[in-house]
């Protein structure tokens, strides 16, 4: 039997005002009236009920189409929780270890190599090292593997990345592997929280384990048990694919932004799922039950409760363009977060401009896409929209607007 999530009555049984809780759909409306975005979904959910799930302006803006609850999104990196999941599931199965060297699995990386100079703008070429320890796993997971994206490494790595090809829709996992494992790592593994290609190796590692292809790993073992049959690699329905507006300065749609209604060939576990408010909430409550939702369960409660504590070590620094990327919600000492397996992490009240709880834990896509769990307050958000310019403005608006709604 599917689990369904209820619907509260009113606001107010879980703790919510009704009247303050419009101002996040009065503001999103606004700005959709504006053209600032073409249409949005929000849902929150408390004490595993449903208080708000609303759409609003469209889903395709030039076809005038409107957005509906079952409008399918490109989530982006809120893919990479669903990879974590993946491999702490088959961690618990006994079918890998977090502290073994990724060339455990991936003999590839048996013999990266490490470029001293990677941020360095003025380098024509790479300087390179041995590894001073084998990546893991557990780097993987934390995104201190010494990998990037291309396009945040400094430019003689950004065009070793361009020239191998890495990140192309055409190629599969295992053919990624094989271009990353000839390039070198921007940092030597375990120096640097550094986002990149940690999670999309960690996509490869759960299909060689498995022995199952990425999108049906997803499909059998999450998607299918939690009943989120709207999530997936694709093709999305076109008449459900929300898509990005049309930028009035240049009459094109944003960068950055894959074409939804093909299935590509690289089945990215860090960035390559399509799916809707309503089948990611599923996902999120079975995290804040402890990894079970309804009589499914995909994770053990202690498990659960290590993906979500800071996994960052004092020493560690943090990548030169994290903080541009992600603004207030960088995961990093000063912010009070930290970074967890797969997640961001707030580990400090009082530090984050951002309303929240210790112990809350969050991510996003760079197409918009936003969600947090607070398990302090029993609390689900999520935001999606397909505007990656106005990521930020987003991601700050929902926390703070779905806060300031609380009063019991």
């Amino acid at each position: 039997m599917t689990f369904e999530l209820p619907r509260a009555d009113k606001a107010e049984d879980v703790g919510f005002s009704s009247e303050r809780l419009q101002r996040l759909i009065d503001t999103l409306q606004r700005d959709v009236d504006a053209g600032i975005v073409p249409g949005a979904v929000a849902l929150v959910a408390r004490r595993g009920r449903i208080v708000c799930h609303q759409a609003l302006g469209f889903r395709d803006r030039e076809a005038g189409a409107p957005m509906t609850l079952d409008s399918q999104f490109r989530i982006a990196s809120m893919t990479k929780p669903m990879t974590s999941v993946a491999t702490m599931m088959l961690a618990e199965e006994g079918r890998l270890m977090l502290a073994d060297p990724v060339a455990h699995y991936l003999p590839e990386f048996a013999k990266l190599k490490v470029a001293v100079n990677s941020d360095d703008p003025s380098a024509k070429t790479l300087t390179t090292e041995p590894c001073r320890r084998p990546m893991t796993v557990h780097d993987l997971l934390r995104h201190s593997s010494g990998l990037t994206y291309g396009f945040l490494a400094g430019p003689a790595l950004k065009q070793a990345y361009a020239e191998a090809g890495v990140g192309e829709m055409t190629h599969t996992n295992a053919e990624m592997i094989d271009k990353l494992g000839r390039l070198p790592l921007a940092y030597q593994p375990g120096s640097t929280w550094q986002y990149g290609l940690s999670t999309d190796v960690l996509g490869r590692v759960v299909e060689v384990v498995s022995g199952m292809a990425l999108d049906d790993f997803f499909a059998s073992r999450i998607c299918g048990r939690l009943g989120m049959t709207s999530t997936g690699f694709g093709p999305a329905d076109p008449a459900r694919a929300a898509e990005p507006q049309v930028d009035r300065a240049t009459g094109k749609r944003p960068p950055m932004i894959r074409e939804a209604t093909v299935k590509p060939n690289w089945l990215s576990g860090g960035g390559g799922l399509l799916s809707t408010a309503s089948d990611y909430v599923r996902f999120c409550q079975m995290l804040l039950n402890g990894g079970a939702l309804g009589d499914t369960r995909l994770l053990s409660p202690k498990t659960v409760a290590h993906m979500a504590s800071d996994h960052l070590t004092p020493d560690m620094r943090s990548g030169p363009q994290m903080s541009m990327m992600f603004g207030v919600l960088n995961p990093v000492a000063e912010n009070g977060l930290g970074f967890g397996l797969g997640f961001a992490v707030r580990t400090h009240a009082g530090r984050n401009p951002l309303p929240g709880s210790v112990g809350d834990f969050s991510w996003s896509g760079v197409t918009g896409t936003y969600f947090w769990i607070d398990p302090q307050e029993q609390l689900i958000g999520i935001l999606l929209v397909q505007a990656p310019l106005q990521k930020l403005r987003y991601r700050y608006l929902a926390r703070s607007l779905v806060y300031q709604a609380m009063i019991g």
